[in-house]
């Protein structure tokens, strides 16, 4: 499996692994759910700095998992702060 593929894989089976609403922010109107395969299939670039939003019960493991899986596939994240 490619990289960039097994990194939307990775992406999208953590984002699942919890309840809180985890969003990539792409532009001032563009947003795409990390829980949807497709949608990540279409944003990831290894160039690119990535605006997440992540609300919810567990929030503070889900940014924990995101910042860990973005950075073993070498992607750069932001996290919206409270």
């Amino acid at each position: 499996m490619g990289s960039s593929i097994r990194a939307i894989v990775d992406i999208n089976k953590r984002a699942n692994d919890f309840s809180s609403s985890i969003v990539l922010v792409l532009g001032p109107d563009h947003y795409i759910d990390a829980k949807s395969i497709l949608g990540l299939s279409m944003t990831l670039y290894r160039n690119q700095t990535y605006l997440l939003y992540v609300y919810g019960p567990d929030q503070m493991e889900a940014k924990a998992a995101m910042r860990e899986v973005f950075a073993k596939h070498h992607l750069q994240l932001q996290l919206k702060e409270d």
